[in-house]
């Protein structure tokens, strides 16, 4: 079955995508190849729709997954049968599952204060003042550098973003006086703006930021509702709300489409 796999991450090499893309892709690829080594003892070639459909319920229940989870599944499997095994796929075989659409939660201006002020390191409080100050993803800033910071302009580089394109991101003095203060702390940096603890020559984990304000929400007694990603939502909206146009903050949340842009809560 490591053939299957390693054929699979060549194929999604072969078409460009990130590295974070292909680690995600490779997650229930990963699960079916062994299922069908301890369940099924088929090879991928010789797998039914109706074994398939049997997969996905499997793969559901015994991981809890969501509705939308399971269509990122069945869209791994979509792409390990056209490109790897090369059959064709059937829709109407194994359909994606419909969703209850929520919208985000997105904190008020004085949670967000209250939230980057009780950050305990400065390292945590610059990297979330950045989220929020520039609407930057978490993957943004992990993967800054010290010369995408513009401190004569108030702007930073954002280069291959989501979709991979380039933008500039607007730096407030607050966020670049925390920056500031974090640089000289942390010896300096000036390769990854945010290096991994012990290992200076990769950027820290996404994952890294999304711990310290949880546990920064318990220790303030609230709700753990505040993602990175919330952050990113809640700049949108305060923008919106001091009657910035949709277009701007589009520009500024690097968005391809105006609807994703208007899918930020409060936006009408």
């Amino acid at each position: 079955m490591d053939d299957y796999l390693n054929t699979f991450r060549d194929m999604i090499s072969l078409r460009g995508l990130t590295d974070h893309t292909l680690k995600s892709y490779c997650t229930y690829i990963r699960a079916y190849l062994d299922y069908l080594s301890t369940v099924l003892l088929k090879s991928p070639e010789d797998v039914s729709w109706a074994e398939l459909r049997d997969f996905i319920r499997w793969l559901q229940k015994s991981r809890n997954l969501s509705d939308r989870t399971v269509n990122c599944a069945i869209s791994q499997l979509r792409f390990f049968t056209l490109y790897v095994l090369h059959k064709p796929w059937d829709d109407t075989q194994l359909p994606l599952r419909r969703f209850d659409e929520y919208l985000p939660f997105v904190p008020s201006r004085e949670e967000v204060s209250i939230l980057i002020d009780s950050m305990p390191d400065l390292k945590q409080k610059a990297m979330v003042a950045l989220m929020y100050s520039s609407g930057l993803r978490v993957g943004e800033v992990c993967h800054l550098r010290y010369e995408d910071i513009d401190r004569k302009k108030m702007r930073i580089h954002i280069s291959r973003s989501k979709n991979r394109s380039d933008r500039y991101a607007i730096l407030s003095k607050k966020a670049l006086d925390i920056l500031t203060a974090y640089w000289f702390v942390f010896d300096r940096p000036r390769g990854w703006l945010f290096p991994k603890q012990q290992c200076c020559e990769k950027p820290i984990d996404t994952f890294f930021i999304s711990r310290h304000i949880h546990d920064v929400e318990r220790s303030l007694g609230w709700e753990e509702r505040i993602t990175c990603h919330s952050l990113r939502h809640a700049f949108g909206t305060h923008l919106y709300e001091d009657g910035v146009d949709l277009l701007t903050i589009k520009s500024l949340l690097g968005h391809k489409c105006l609807n994703s842009t208007t899918l930020c809560p409060s936006c009408f």
